[in-house]
């Protein structure tokens, strides 16, 4: 079914601003990561607005409506969410919808995500699937706005049509957006003037009004430069007129040239778009070079008749524009000016990002230029590769392993296992048994707790690799607590005895060879795993069984050289695989989720052309080291198969 209509107005004359004496439901919302518009909720909406009636140069401390967004402010003049702790800068926008639609109804669509809580969808998706809803329509495919899902009404959910994965959906009443009347005051352009009144004195405003007096510093220091560039020229007088930006979305201009010919010796040059007040700045003609700018072509004698327009940044709504727009931006830093990083997810630079931000907001208070960017990504993934192109790993058989749920080789009970790898000992030393904290001489703590017939709480036995003593009623009791795979582990020095096997949950594992090289071995190609478990439900051996489980960022992929230590280390990485001891279920370190899938003591490199996140190349270090990790899981190079 095609998309039946949205509810989403698009800005009047590109300036944001619904007509005079015409109704609008007001939604605030922020650019997130990957480009989309993330809607604020209505209750924070409507606290933004009542401050913008106040003054429309100020700020909105979010965490006095929603204590879970405490670190936020939004400063309203430069149109930007600041996170006070961190120093992220994020674009935001003041959209308006039809007050028939979902946000004016108070209308909230959300899907169920693996957590088992509930996201919102974005407000022009929100907006559609109401419109369905009430046409009575019995599904409602998004393709047209860019998502491969199909909404099925009657079952309430939505079904993912390249996956076919099925996720609930549901539809809740919430407060409705703040609705205006007619045009608000057009003081949202950035920059503006200093705004009159008191300042407030409290050390977030401070810190505020110090990245508005950043945001001041570099757009002034942009237009001395223009306006410098034309110093010693001289020729007939010609008008330079910079046109003040008034749209929904407001930041740093992007110089975006166009070439046309005119019928005056002016040379025109508009920042922003739409309905603005002009600057008449006189200039005298010259082949304009504009410094500050290196994307800006050069006009040349030949053509002394330009009108070069300065876009402003309201395409950014459109994610693909935003992209393109951000490159331009990052392309256009002056030469000679410091660049300091805004913005490090992860946090590998040698400065703090709150510490980089504020730096910079007091260089440019100070009046120094600065450009804030953004740090630099890590490459995750080679370049594009056909698949003619991937080969088998030399000396190793096939390119893929499956696993699949089955019973785990158990011992025929635990005495046995215990017998199997212990000897009795007739004299027990005058000293303490790590598992029970009881001396050897007496019985073992677990007497009266755990009871196994031929195995007295008073007997002890040794460890036959390693020599150390135990109760064996207390080694009974440690097989009992662990995977019962029929395998010892020494619990003093990690001795293993037998085959030890994880709880690794079903998947597969591939392996080829790809014709790149890593950072740091420019003379082998690149050997690329891939890892890939779906979620699912755990079993007796997992923390929860019955219990749903994650399994977030698959399929992973990991990367070794091709050389004979690289396929060495592959080789035991598939007998790891085969054990089910690469991953297992338990609670990510870096997010806190639990009850997903997680790696499990064995290191991969998952980085392919940097190494900012620790996780890449070069590292000369990383295959001894990912040998002995193997090698504490039980899987050495005496595993190894000519």
């Amino acid at each position: 079914m095609a998309r039946s209509g949205s509810g989403l107005l698009v800005p009047v004359n590109g300036l944001g601003y619904p007509p005079q004496n015409l109704a609008r439901v007001v939604v605030w919302e922020w650019l997130n990561e990957h480009g989309r518009w993330r809607p604020y909720s209505a209750a924070v909406c409507h606290h933004i607005e009542n401050v913008l009636k106040g003054d429309a140069r100020g700020t909105v401390v979010l965490g006095q409506v929603d204590a879970q967004l405490s670190p936020y402010v939004i400063d309203l003049q430069s149109m930007h969410q600041f996170r006070q702790d961190t120093g992220t800068m994020r674009p935001v926008q003041r959209n308006f919808y039809e007050p028939s639609s979902a946000p004016g109804k108070g209308v909230v669509w959300e899907w169920e995500n693996d957590n088992g809580s509930w996201t919102p969808y974005d407000m022009e998706i929100c907006v559609t699937i109401q419109n369905a809803y009430e046409k009575q329509h019995p599904w409602l495919d998004l393709t047209s706005l860019g998502f491969c899902y199909l909404i099925d009404f009657n079952s309430m959910s939505q079904t993912n049509r390249q996956s076919q994965r099925k996720r609930r959906l549901r539809r809740r009443m919430d407060l409705a957006y703040p609705l205006i009347m007619g045009s608000i005051p057009k003081s949202q352009s950035w920059p503006v003037g200093a705004s009159s009144g008191q300042p407030c004195s409290c050390q977030q405003c401070i810190l505020v009004n110090s990245t508005r007096a950043a945001s001041n510093a570099i757009l002034a220091s942009q237009r001395r430069k223009v306006y410098g560039g034309t110093a010693g020229n001289s020729g007939a007088a010609g008008t330079l007129t910079v046109v003040r930006q008034s749209n929904t979305f407001a930041g740093t201009s992007l110089w975006s040239p166009t070439s046309t010919s005119s019928g005056t010796n002016n040379n025109n040059i508009s920042v922003g778009g739409g309905q603005a007040k002009a600057e008449q700045v006189q200039l005298p003609q010259s082949t304009a070079n504009f410094p500050c700018s290196p994307v800006m072509p050069s006009l040349s004698s030949a053509h002394p008749h330009h009108a070069l327009t300065i876009n402003g940044q309201n395409n950014l709504n459109r994610p693909g524009t935003q992209r393109i727009s951000m490159g331009t931006a990052r392309g256009a830093i002056p030469p000679g000016v410091p660049a300091l990083p805004v913005k490090n997810l992860t946090g590998s630079g040698p400065v703090h990002p709150a510490l980089a931000g504020m730096t910079g907001i007091l260089m440019c208070a100070a009046g120094l230029p600065v450009c804030l960017t953004r740090a630099p990504k890590p490459i995750l993934h080679p370049p594009p590769i056909n698949k003619s192109d991937m080969k088998p790993v030399p000396g190793i058989n096939g390119m893929r392993r499956k696993t699949k749920k089955k019973h785990l080789r158990r011992g025929k009970n635990p005495e046995d296992v215990v017998r199997r790898y212990t000897e009795k000992i007739k004299v027990a030393p005058d000293e303490d048994c790590t598992i029970c904290m009881e001396r050897l001489l007496m019985s073992s703590g677990y007497e009266g707790v755990l009871q196994h017939k031929g195995v007295k709480p008073e007997l002890v036995g040794k460890l036959g690799k390693c020599g150390h003593m135990y109760h064996l009623l207390c080694l009974v009791a440690m097989y009992n607590n662990g995977n019962k795979d029929g395998s010892l582990q020494c619990p003093t020095c990690k001795t293993i005895y037998g085959e030890k096997t994880g709880t690794q949950p079903p998947g597969k594992m591939e392996y080829h060879v790809i014709p790149h090289c890593l950072p740091g071995y420019p003379d082998c190609k690149t050997i690329r795993i891939v890892y890939d478990i779906p979620a699912g439900i755990q079993t007796n051996e997992h923390p929860n069984p019955g219990k749903k489980f994650s399994a977030r960022g698959f399929p992973r992929h990991c990367y070794l050289p091709d050389n004979e230590k690289g396929r060495k280390v592959l080789k035991l990485l598939i007998t790891a695989w085969d054990r089910r001891l690469i991953f297992t279920i338990g609670t990510s370190s870096t997010t806190g989720e639990s009850d997903t899938v997680v790696w499990n003591e064995i290191h991969h490199k998952t980085e392919f052309g940097s190494n900012l996140t620790g996780h890449g190349y070069p590292d000369p270090n990383y295959l001894d080291n990912v040998l002995t990790e193997l090698s504490a899981q039980g899987v050495g190079e005496d595993n190894l198969k000519d």
